[in-house]
């Protein structure tokens, strides 16, 4: 089930093909240390990723769902793409990739996408991303989209996080410009 394409690439559901790479996301130390997380037990992994098969997408709405994202006419899992709730019940965009494919430019046309089915599909008010300040690639990005709101402890990862936020309105605004 496609979710959105982007120039480069596509968002779609997992399949059962991609729990490998599902599986080097949760565990790649260069992955986890810049979110920071722990790496996943294989449980862990099989639980989280079954979860995400046959995604329901009325499930969007209500809670956390993780989709695939896949270079355009290729099948291999590049990264995921994280629909979520933060605690204060505010839609929240995350995504993560496979270290191969840092540095070309996918998270920033991830979070546009992003930000654009949330706006345009889901019609939601407000979009807002968490990030550990010491990931200074994911800040930048978000900085291109969204404004700080606030910076606090993360007590679950033990790191620094600053909120990013941005109105749907002002994204559109924005967004007709570029």
């Amino acid at each position: 089930m496609l979710l959105f394409e982007t120039d480069r690439l596509q968002v779609k559901g997992l399949t059962q093909k991609d729990k490998a790479y599902f599986a080097e996301l949760f565990t790649d130390p260069k992955v986890l240390e810049l979110i920071p997380q722990k790496a996943f037990t294989a449980a862990q992994i099989t639980h989280r990723f079954n979860n995400n098969l046959n995604l329901d997408l009325s499930r969007l709405q209500n809670e956390k769902c993780v989709f695939g994202i896949y270079e355009i006419g290729q099948s291999e899992l590049i990264g995921l793409c994280l629909f979520l709730i933060n605690a204060d019940q505010e839609y929240e965009l995350g995504y993560r990739f496979r270290t191969a494919f840092w540095g070309k430019g996918y998270a920033t046309e991830t979070t546009k996408g992003m930000l654009d089915y949330y706006f345009n599909i889901m019609q939601v008010e407000a979009v807002t991303a968490d990030v550990n300040i010491a990931n200074p690639a994911s800040v930048k990005i978000l900085q291109k989209f969204m404004s700080p709101i606030q910076s606090f402890y993360n007590d679950r990862d033990h790191c620094t996080d600053r909120r990013f936020k941005i109105q749907k309105d002002d994204y559109l605004k924005e967004n007709y410009k570029l």
